[in-house]
C-alpha cells in the first residue's frame, strides 16, 4: 500500500472507530451486561483486520476459501458483532438485542447464530488449538486461505494455549496468525493473577515468528498485518499492547470494567467522550 494510501487507510480507521466503539457501549448498557473493557481495547484490532487483510465476502459467510477469525477470547464478541455488522454481515439493526432470548447475538461466540461466527468461544484456552486445527487442515488440503486468532493475555494463561503453541511451531503453520490483545487487566492485574512476560521470547521459543506493537496504532496494525503475510515456515504472533476500555477514561485500565456493563447515564456520558475525544461535539 503506498504511502498516500496508507495515511488515508489509517484517517478512515480511526473516524470508523470512534464511532464502533459508540456502537459498543450502547449495546452493552441495552443489553445492561457484557464486557466492555475488552471490547474497546479490542476494537481497533478487529476493524483494520476485516477491512484491510481478511479475505471474506459478507453475502458469502461459508464461501470456501474465505480466510477464517476465531475470536478466542469470546467475551469481547461486542467488538466483533459491531465489525461484522458494519462490514454488511447483518443489520445494525440486531446490535441493541445483545444477549436477548433468542437473538443470534449472544453473550459469546456460536457458530450458526449470526453470519461470520467461525466457532464457538468463551471457554477461554481453547480458540487456538481451533484455529490450529483449521491451519493443518488448510496445509493438508493445499489451500491458500489463512487463519487468525484473537487471544487474551488473561487466557493465555491457559495451558492448552501453550500446547497449541508448540504443535503450531513444530509444524511450520505459516497460515496461522494469532494476535494477543495486551490490555494487562483481566478481573485484576494480569501481572498480579499471573505474570506472562518475557511474552515476546516465550512464543519465539516456541517456533513462532513474534512482532510487538501499539494496538492502537493503525499504521503499526496494518504494517503487523502486512508482516504477517510471509510464508516462511513460521506461525506468527502479533503481541499488541491495549488499553482496557480504550476511549473512556473512568473505564481505561479498570478490572471493574471487565465484565459490567454501563448504565444509561454511564453510557451517555462515555458516548460523549468518545466522540469528545474525536473532536464531534455528538
Amino acid at each position: 500500500m503506498s504511502q498516500p494510501n496508507r495515511d488515508q487507510a489509517v484517517a478512515a480507521l480511526r473516524e470508523k472507530c470512534v464511532e464502533l466503539r459508540v456502537d459498543i457501549l450502547e449495546m452493552l448498557a441495552e443489553a445492561g451486561s457484557g464486557h466492555p473493557g475488552g471490547s474497546l481495547s479490542a476494537i481497533d484490532l478487529l476493524t483494520a483486520l476485516f477491512d484491510h487483510k481478511l479475505r471474506h465476502d459478507p453475502k458469502r459467510p461459508d464461501w470456501p476459501d474465505r480466510d477464517r477469525f476465531i475470536l478466542s477470547k469470546g467475551h469481547g464478541v461486542p467488538a466483533l458483532y459491531v465489525t461484522l455488522a458494519q462490514r454488511g454481515y447483518f443489520d445494525r439493526a440486531l446490535l441493541p438485542t445483545l444477549r436477548k432470548l433468542g437473538s443470534p447475538l449472544q453473550g459469546h461466540p456460536v457458530r450458526g447464530t449470526a453470519p461470520g461466527i467461525e466457532a464457538c468461544t468463551g471457554s477461554l484456552g481453547q480458540g487456538l488449538s481451533i484455529a490450529l486445527g483449521m491451519a493443518l487442515a488448510a496445509k493438508l488440503d493445499k489451500k491458500e486461505w489463512r487463519v487468525y486468532v484473537m487471544l487474551g493475555d488473561g487466557e493465555i494463561q491457559e495451558g492448552q494455549i501453550w500446547e497449541a503453541a508448540m504443535a503450531a511451531g513444530k509444524y511450520g503453520l505459516d497460515n496461522l496468525v494469532a494476535i494477543l490483545d495486551y490490555n494487562k487487566v483481566q478481573t485484576g492485574v494480569v501481572a498480579e493473577v499471573m505474570p506472562l512476560e518475557p511474552i515476546v521470547e516465550k512464543w519465539a521459543a516456541d517456533g513462532w515468528s513474534v512482532r510487538r506493537i501499539d494496538g492502537h496504532d493503525y499504521g503499526q496494525i496494518l504494517d503487523a498485518y502486512d508482516w504477517a503475510d510471509a510464508r516462511d515456515g513460521k506461525p506468527k504472533m502479533i503481541v499488541a499492547d491495549t488499553i482496557k476500555g480504550k476511549g473512556v477514561s473512568f473505564m481505561e485500565g479498570q478490572a471493574k470494567w471487565h465484565g459490567v456493563a454501563p448504565t444509561k447515564e454511564e453510557c451517555k456520558a462515555a458516548v460523549a467522550e468518545v466522540r469528545s475525544r474525536a473532536g464531534r461535539s455528538s
